[in-house]
């Protein structure tokens, strides 16, 4: 009774398999409709101790679009610059489509969270955890709607705070390029572009002890 009909479980293994981290956007605009039905759904996300730390800001003024593009490039070439041998490889990677997407987001940790303890007094990391789970569950239900999403990480955030006027204890998380694909990619860019390759599962996954730990004696 619980469990999902074959065809709505094929989907939601689909829509895990085939996302992708997208960088190469059409301009055209995201229906009104739509990016409430995606914003709907990250809020839906499970958060520690039910707290609901996600803050979504919607960037809509084009000169601010530019300023926030300007500091992640500014981002770009430091990264590039501590790459040190892949720096010239690194450069040539696209790492954002700020510019071109229909819908550019920012998600950030609210302020006051030092407030909430539950789940949170031992890992106080919890709450940017749940912040990642929102900004899954916008990934997916983008990937199943069609529309693409690339999740920038490329900025100073105390700049990027200071530029959105957020409040002191707010933080920004990511920047969210949102909009209608030519076509997604068939694997992950990085994957494509021979940057990384994704790990064996068997290699990830560990029986009661770290790996290479010894087992204790008893």
């Amino acid at each position: 009774m619980n469990r999902f009909t074959d065809p709505e479980i094929a989907a939601v293994y689909r829509a895990i398999r085939e996302r992708r981290d997208m960088r190469h956007f059409r301009p055209d605009p995201i229906d009104p409709a739509l990016l409430e039905r995606l914003l709907h759904a990250a809020h839906l996300a499970p958060s520690v101790g039910y707290m609901q730390p996600w803050r979504f800001i919607r960037i809509t003024n084009s000169e601010l679009r530019n300023r926030i593009h300007a500091l992640v490039d500014e981002e770009r070439q430091r990264t590039a610059e501590a790459l040190g041998v892949r720096q010239a490889e690194f450069m040539r990677l696209k790492v954002e489509g700020i510019k071109d997407c229909g819908e550019l987001l920012v998600a950030s940790l609210m302020d006051g969270r030092e407030r909430h303890i539950f789940g949170r007094r031992t890992l106080p990391e919890m709450d940017l955890a749940s912040v990642a789970c929102a900004i899954q569950n916008l990934w997916l239900v983008a990937r199943a709607e069609g529309i693409g999403m690339g999740w920038v990480s490329l900025f100073d955030p105390e700049r990027l705070a200071e530029l959105l006027q957020l409040p002191a204890g707010a933080k920004p998380v990511a920047v969210l390029c949102l909009g209608h694909v030519s076509e997604f990619y068939e694997k992950p860019m990085l994957e494509q572009e021979k940057w990384a390759t994704r790990q064996p599962l068997e290699e990830l996954v560990f029986e009661n002890y770290w790996q290479a730990a010894e087992p204790p004696v008893v």
